[in-house]
């Protein structure tokens, strides 16, 4: 056997061991081919593929980095290192490499939709809605692609469009479950319109399922709750969210053990002169369903705010930098550690990471719900940033947070399966806003969603002057701001400022008793409804 054919014979059976699932296997026979050639793109191509497949993220990059070294005009190899940049939270790299798989034209329909799944991970929704689409034209009958291209559809505000899609998507696979939930959040359903009886027959038939059951109760809540039936719609929430509870390892002590330590860690007021001056950053926080998706698209709208989405690079930066021997996450112990960190450097390095979609403009927006948490740290790394605090009146807060299907892998949401534990969230989340609200005198807006729906124009003044912002009259007509959203949002924003939101709690009152006497019994009123 020549040297070409031994190579060819090893890259072949790597093929055929990762198609059966024997990704150990394949990287292992991909790797003896690099060794034969160094130079072979193929091999390392394999080797890296084979190694994001059992989590070796490092050693991906290497080889997928060498496989485009070695053939730069090869789209897929370029497509495939940009999912690796992506997975390793490298969006500004993995953004770059992508525009130039893009440049390169792919024609194979399967890396167009691989290409499409990077540009969602870098909020590029619009390139990856165009990604999708093309996949779609090639692909018309397969269903994960059509769901792609629901998705950001759905993000870049065709909503007829995602509707088409997600229709063509359970009709060639009718067991892709999270397809069911996020179509019915299309539209109101209307008696004439709607899915209910299709749901039902479906959740009989696929009754020992979870993600069936997760995912078409989740369904039948919203659509119930949009044909005035409360009591069912409850019922399905509490279904739902009780089948991914059995999935989620959610310790609510956890979120009360971080609270005490960032209120430990910055006992008085925050020093803030050993930061990097950049004044770019925006961030909009709050808990989630309180009304940040609104305010982003209010300040988006100004021409000189780009709007970055939710980022998690300052949450990763941060952990980057910790000390030697800390966790590679925000634990109590790395906050303990903080005093620590090289504050000009965070802010240096978290302003980088967002390139190079965040230069386009002056100000950048990073809605990050969570990052309350992070108030502290930001305002020690970036002393210019600006920060708003979105307020909702808690039962509707806590009520909007139980409606929505968060993922059950995601990072921030454990707390989002059970009423009571969101319950109790909330009450971490009160105590950690009154905390910085102390030390951080004069930092923080807080902007009432109650308020900024009876009282937009005054508000909207408030809120770019606190950003120091000129005025500007788009602001006033955010539902025109043609920009992406990719939040549980999406649809309602691209309507006109409503009300129908404020109160909705009252609806579901009959079931809501629990969570009020916990919330109450926390100091939290929940009378009024509006929150000050």
């Amino acid at each position: 056997m020549t040297h070409a054919n031994e190579i060819r014979t090893l890259l072949d059976e790597a093929k055929h061991a990762r198609a059966r699932g024997d990704h150990a296997q394949a990287g292992q026979l991909a790797v003896q081919a690099t060794r034969l050639d160094a130079n072979c793109a193929e091999a390392h191509h394999l080797a890296g593929l084979a190694c994001l497949d059992t989590q070796q993220l490092s050693r991906a990059l290497e080889h997928l980095n060498r496989a485009v070294a070695i053939e730069t005009e090869n789209a897929e190899y370029a497509t495939y290192f940009a999912r690796a940049l992506a997975i390793s939270c490298r969006y500004g790299h993995a953004l770059q490499v992508a525009n130039i798989a893009y440049a390169l034209t792919p024609a194979d329909p399967l890396t167009l939709d691989v290409l499409g799944g990077v540009y969602m991970q870098c909020n590029a929704f619009e390139r990856a809605n165009t990604m999708f689409r093309r996949a779609v034209a090639a692909l018309p009958d397969h269903a994960v692609v059509r769901f792609n291209a629901a998705v950001t559809a759905t993000f870049t505000g065709n909503l007829a469009a995602a509707e088409t899609h997600f229709d063509a998507c359970v009709a060639r696979m009718p067991t892709y479950w999270p397809a069911y939930g996020l179509r019915s959040r299309l539209r109101r359903q209307t008696p004439d319109n709607n899915h209910v009886e299709a749901l039902r027959a479906l959740l009989a038939a696929h009754a020992g399922d979870v993600d069936a059951q997760t995912h078409l109760h989740s369904a039948l809540a919203k659509e119930c709750e949009d044909l005035g039936d409360y009591a069912a719609a409850f019922e399905h929430m509490r279904l739902g969210k009780a089948a991914a509870r059995t999935r989620v390892d959610y310790r609510p002590e956890q979120d009360r053990a971080m609270v005490d330590a960032l209120i430990a860690a910055f006992p008085t007021t925050v020093s803030t002169d050993k930061g990097y001056g950049s004044d770019e950053p925006i961030f909009v926080v709050g808990m989630p369903r309180s009304g940040t998706t609104l305010v982003e698209r209010i300040l988006s709208s100004h021409p000189d705010v780009h709007s970055a989405g939710e980022l998690m690079d300052f949450g990763t930066q941060l952990c980057r930098l910790a000390p030697t021997g800390t966790p590679a996450k925000l634990t109590p112990e790395l906050i303990a550690q903080s005093h620590r960190y090289d504050w000009h450097q965070l802010g240096l390095r978290y302003v980088d990471a967002t390139r190079p979609q965040t230069a386009l403009k002056p100000h950048f927006i990073d809605k990050l719900p969570h990052n309350f948490l992070n108030l502290g740290l930001i305002a020690k790394a970036l002393p210019k940033a600006k920060i708003v605090c979105l307020r909702r009146h808690p039962l509707d807060t806590c009520l909007s947070n139980f409606r929505e299907a968060f993922a059950e892998n995601s990072a921030f949401h454990g707390y989002s399966f059970d009423l009571l534990d969101i319950g109790r969230f909330y009450i971490q989340f009160d105590r950690m806003m009154a905390h910085w609200n102390a030390v951080l005198p004069g930092r923080i807006l807080q902007v009432d969603y109650e308020t900024l729906v009876a009282e937009q124009e005054a508000t909207t003044r408030k809120l770019l002057a606190h950003c120091e912002l000129e005025w500007h009259d788009a602001c006033l007509a955010f539902q025109n701001n043609p920009s992406a959203v990719a939040t549980a949002s999406t649809a309602q924003v691209r309507e006109g400022m409503h009300r129908r939101a404020v109160g909705r709690w009252e609806k579901f009152r009959p079931w809501l008793g629990p969570l009020e006497e916990l919330l109450n019994e926390a100091g939290i009123d929940t009378s009024a409804t509006t929150q000050n």
